[in-house]
């Protein structure tokens, strides 16, 4: 969180806000080759979720700050509630179509035929289906990331507050 709070000090919310959301695109993309032997797949796995963790300190504090430093005081207490649910809310959705889309594909135990002929799954193919279940729900997760950096272009603005003002 000291991260974040740095960056904001330095350049605003939207430039960290990006960086971060950058970052952890990076962690979900190094997270998509379920293809590979498991020992790789380990380490990657690991430098994925530093990146990740990474990304949301970038992220946090420019993030809140962006959606709770215009409100008055008095209405500080319901708008940090607000952003929370929100916020968790987004959580919930992410969460449910990830394992949505990951259950149907694993389910199926036949996965996605037509991966087979684009990505060559090494190592164990007992658990074909559950690897090719995971690569399609981290590319959905992977696309609503683009979203919300795009939501971040249009609606966050740029510089920091004492230069927007």
């Amino acid at each position: 969180i000291r991260v974040g709070e740095k960056m904001l000090q330095r350049f605003g919310p939207r430039k960290p806000m990006l960086w971060g959301s950058y970052i952890v695109g990076l962690s979900i993309v190094l997270l998509m080759p379920t293809h590979l032997m498991l020992d790789t797949y380990t380490v990657l796995a690991v430098i994925a979720f530093a990146l990740f963790g990474l990304g949301l300190a970038f992220y946090a504090t420019p993030s809140t700050d962006a959606a709770l430093s215009n409100l008055p005081e008095d209405q500080a207490g319901a708008g940090a509630g607000i952003y929370k649910m929100a916020s968790s809310l987004g959580a919930s959705f992410g969460v449910a179509i990830s394992s949505t889309i990951y259950t149907a594909i694993a389910g199926s135990n036949d996965g996605v035929r037509w991966v087979e002929g684009v990505i060559t799954f090494v190592g164990n193919q007992a658990n074909l289906a559950s690897r090719e279940a995971a690569f399609f729900a981290l590319l959905a997760n992977l696309l609503m990331l683009l979203a919300a950096i795009l939501s971040i272009m249009i609606t966050v603005p740029k510089g920091k507050p004492t230069e927007r003002g």
